[in-house]
């Protein structure tokens, strides 16, 4: 039995191509996807230089089609999203809690990836990866918990809160997402910004209080609309050079940068060492990735509607079509998140 794929071999080169419908081993199940989300990480061409072919996708949502010897806790039909990264939960990593630098997260995935009818969830993904979908949660929103966990994953981190003031440079999926996410926390005001109209709509849609074209002077507008203050907690979901420079120059003392997205390919912003740091206590931060417990809590928000993802998808487009699904992201144009659905 054959299953169609969409393999990518470089930039603007995504092939539909046939290859065999994997048989799930002890442990192992494979999942019938019936949605797949489209990741900015899927359109970083230089990170994936050198790695192709390969089947990318990992926000899927789907059901269990055959499961292997021994899988107890899964059954066929059943309803689920999985994580493609996980980790071992017991290197010195996993203990103290820096679960998403652990090897074992860095080196495990499904096969062949998202863009495909089935993928095999590897003994491991199956043992810690697997979240059963709530009743009345669809495959479209399933494809959301991933991303979600990672927002979640760095706002905690970042340390947002009730009455923080939040700056969201980026108002992409996850600059979205992050809007969302600080509103539910009660931080206050969050304030999004991009260099993109389309986006700011959008941003304004789903609850950011104010927004800022990117091109304004961002610290300055954001200290007017924040009774003179900079922000508590300044979240880069743009890797542009100059954001960062706007992140450094719009977060208060005492307050946090989270480098939430990568920057481009050899990308270098010079470090302001006596005017951010000395006196002042700004910590710099990052996130990658989400555990187990990030994905639960992504996933409840997700049922709760605390954070609205359906409103979120503007494409849908079947697997055929998942090359003009990656330049719509590329393009950043009108879209916010497609959806593959194979």
């Amino acid at each position: 039995m054959t299953m169609k794929v969409a393999r990518y071999y470089g930039a603007g080169d995504i092939r539909i191509e046939e290859m065999p419908v994997p048989e799930p081993g002890p442990g192992e199940v494979v999942v019938r996807i019936r949605a797949s989300g489209i990741c900015g990480s899927d359109v970083m061409h230089w990170y994936r230089e050198g790695r192709g072919p390969v089947v990318l996708g990992h926000e899927i949502g789907g059901e269990i089609a055959a499961a292997g010897e021994g899988v107890t806790a899964n059954k066929t039909g059943d309803r689920v999203s999985a994580s493609h990264h996980v980790p071992c939960n017991t290197c010195r990593y996993c203990r103290s809690g820096h679960h998403t630098v652990c090897d074992t997260l860095r080196s495990t995935n499904f096969y062949p990836g998202g863009f495909a009818e089935y993928v095999l969830l590897p003994k491991v993904n199956v043992d810690r990866g697997v979240y059963p979908l709530p009743d009345g949660m669809s495959f479209e929103q399933a494809t959301f918990i991933e991303p979600l966990a990672c927002v979640c994953r760095g706002q905690r981190i970042a340390g947002t809160r009730i009455g923080q003031s939040v700056l969201v440079i980026g108002s992409g999926i996850s600059g979205l997402l992050h809007v969302q996410l600080a509103k539910a926390l009660g931080a206050s005001p969050v304030v999004a910004s991009d260099i993109n109209e389309f986006r700011l709509d959008a941003a304004r849609k789903f609850g950011a209080d104010k927004v800022i074209r990117a091109g304004d002077d961002l610290p300055a507008v954001f200290r007017d609309l924040n009774n003179g203050r900079p922000a508590d907690i300044v979240i880069l979901t743009a890797g542009a050079e100059g954001a960062i420079r706007q992140a450094f120059r719009s977060v208060d003392r005492g307050g946090t940068v989270l480098f939430f997205a990568p920057a481009g390919k050899g990308v270098s912003v010079p470090l302001p060492v006596n005017e951010l740091f000395w006196r002042n206590e700004i910590t710099l931060t990052s996130s990658y990735a989400a555990n187990y417990e990030e994905h639960m809590v992504s996933m409840e928000l997700i049922r709760q509607g605390r954070v609205n993802v359906r409103d979120m998808i503007t494409h849908r487009l079947p697997l055929a079509e998942t090359a003009k699904g990656f330049g719509l992201v590329e393009r950043a144009g009108e879209s916010l998140k497609v959806i593959i659905t194979p």
